[in-house]
């Protein structure tokens, strides 16, 4: 569904862990390169976006916009990637960058 919005280029989502639900769904978003928008404008609209198309317990909780995936050598998106570097956000206690769904309510 992420695909579908008209600054999205490429997306994954991977859980991310949470301590009141286990875990919430994280998309990582990459941007069109003439996106002319700032980042909370763009997680503004790709979230009306999504509230108006999914229902509460398929949408994603938290976003944060990368300028390229990690991919495997024939193109496809390394999760296991993005997983790590989650597992290492949170263990930090890192917050910079990321765009809650609360927020944006």
């Amino acid at each position: 569904m992420l695909l579908e919005h008209d600054l999205v280029v490429e997306a994954a989502v991977i859980p991310s862990p949470d301590p009141t639900r286990l875990s919430v769904p994280k998309a990582y978003v990459c941007l069109r390169a003439d996106a002319a928008t700032s980042e909370e404008d763009a997680a503004r609209a790709i979230y009306v976006f999504a509230h108006e198309r999914l229902s509460a317990h398929l949408r994603v909780r938290i976003i944060e916009f990368v300028p390229e995936l990690p991919k495997t050598i024939s193109g496809k998106i390394r999760r296991v990637d993005l997983r790590a570097r989650e597992a290492e956000r949170v263990a930090t206690g890192n917050a910079a960058g990321q765009h809650l769904d609360r927020d944006y309510r």
